[in-house]
């Protein structure tokens, strides 16, 4: 029985290492093929049918950097500069008189107030299939202020790896983040292999006119902390089984999901320990910042990532 035993544990290692590439070996690799292996198998008490295999990622943090700020407000400042000749007034008038000077420490000041007003003008005025166009084209000559990389460069391989296996094992992906929907809608199916239908986030009031629907200045859903369960709610219509996320704004999401009685669920913190190679950052960050949720996570045996420990590249430009 023993010799049993063990050689199933040294199959099923070898089975962990043949997946998930740019992960160490360790609790976190093991922790999520295991729970993939035994939601997938049809003679495990905990198989879960394909239909109900819905799993939910939140986005800044979780599936790429989110530091010095989020990569959306960049482009919500860069879209009002380029607007600025069309608002002479914004030369003197806050939180856009920041915004053209690129005084970063007064617009975080200006609080949520002044951040709503950057992200309502730049994010309104024309239509949404313009909007996309305007998004995808800044991505494709934008970079990163520190890391002088294109933001889309700054995903995190080991979690583009999670999602391919994910979906390898028919588990349906969503992301559910507090970025604008219409911001994600640009990028993510081509990036992550998310299609558009599968994405939910923040969104502003829009109307339609004329065979379009056109984007307005003013917010109409803000899908964060205990918002993220009501947009799943919303528009998926079922709980899911496994939640991703990196900070308290994630909680409640998964708090939903882990009170899936019908199926095994599976919570995972990525936590920001790696300062070196991206950011360290927890309890008193002012951006995705990770307090209650890290107590909970370790009391409830949720499975948290060290970054430093365990992932042996951030970004794919690292890998060999």
């Amino acid at each position: 029985m023993k010799f049993l035993l063990l050689l199933f544990s040294l199959s099923f290692f070898l089975q962990a290492t043949e997946v998930l590439p740019s992960w160490n070996e360790g609790k976190s690799k093991l922790d999520i093929v295991h729970y993939v292996k035994s939601v997938t198998d049809k003679n495990s008490t905990d198989f879960i049918p394909v239909k109900d295999r819905i799993v939910v990622f939140d986005n800044d943090g979780t599936l790429w950097s989110e530091q010095p700020a989020y990569f959306q407000l960049f482009f919500a400042m860069d879209r009002v500069k380029s607007l600025a000749h069309e608002h002479p007034e914004w030369k003197t008038t806050e939180p856009f008189k920041s915004v053209l000077n690129n005084d970063m420490k007064a617009i975080v000041k200006s609080g949520k107030t002044g951040l709503l007003k950057i992200v309502n003008a730049s994010h309104s005025g024309v239509d949404a299939e313009t909007f996309e166009t305007i998004v995808s084209t800044w991505l494709k000559s934008a970079k990163h202020p520190t890391k002088n990389r294109p933001y889309t460069d700054l995903v995190f391989q080991p979690m583009m790896e999670l999602i391919a296996y994910l979906k390898d094992n028919d588990f349906k992906v969503y992301i559910v983040s507090g970025g604008g929907i219409d911001f994600m809608r640009a990028f993510i199916p081509e990036v992550y292999g998310v299609p558009k239908e599968q994405i939910i986030g923040s969104s502003g009031k829009a109307h339609y006119v004329d065979g379009k629907i056109v984007k307005d200045p003013e917010i109409y859903f803000i899908d964060d902390k205990d918002t993220k369960p009501i947009g799943i709610y919303y528009h998926i219509g079922k709980r899911p089984v496994a939640a991703f996320g990196n900070s308290d704004g994630d909680f409640e999401m998964m708090l939903y999901t882990e009170a899936n009685k019908k199926y095994k669920t599976f919570q995972l913190y990525v936590h920001h320990t790696d300062a070196k190679r991206e950011w360290a950052y927890d309890r008193e960050s002012h951006i995705g910042k990770l307090d209650k949720g890290l107590d909970y996570a370790k009391k409830h045996n949720w499975t948290v990532v060290d970054m430093q420990k365990e992932w042996k590249v951030i970004y794919p430009f690292e890998m060999k």
